[in-house]
């Protein structure tokens, strides 16, 4: 498996079968999960302040692979590159697998309180009806 930053000429192909809806906001860029030419998964890493990891995928096929761990700890190493001391992300407060995934890679909960979102979101893709409500975890990372 290797991860590299999505490119313009593999923008058709990943959206195809994983979808792209962080596309073009010019606030980050996606990583993409490879295995020979097949994509298996992605995360976008918003170069906020700090720096927001958004909408990792995989599709369901490959998962329980390593894949979002692996797409975690390339986008934690995309931050540390860039001088970034740590990586924020929003995870859903029934979203068990994900929370998982995300405390074994040492994330925690910084003592935001939950966000209630609800209502229709214009994606690039589309607009996505949602009713979640969200929890904000933290990592720091080691230089």
């Amino acid at each position: 498996m290797e991860i590299r930053p999505l490119a313009l000429n593999d923008v058709e192909r990943v959206g195809a079968v994983l979808g792209l809806s962080r596309l073009g906001r010019g606030d980050g860029f996606y990583l993409v999960a490879w295995e020979e030419k097949e994509p298996l998964g992605h995360a976008h890493l918003a170069l906020t302040d700090p720096p927001e990891l958004q909408d990792v995928s995989v599709r369901p096929e490959h998962r329980r692979r390593g894949i979002a761990t692996a797409l975690t700890a390339a986008a934690e190493n995309e931050c540390r590159a860039r001088g970034f001391e740590r990586l924020r992300l929003k995870v859903g407060v029934e979203n068990e697998p994900a929370q998982v995934l995300y405390r074994g890679c040492g994330y925690v909960d910084i003592g935001i309180p939950p966000e209630h979102v609800r209502g229709t979101i214009m994606l690039r893709t589309g607009p996505l009806e949602v009713d979640d409500t969200l929890l904000t975890w933290e990592k720091q990372l080691d230089g």
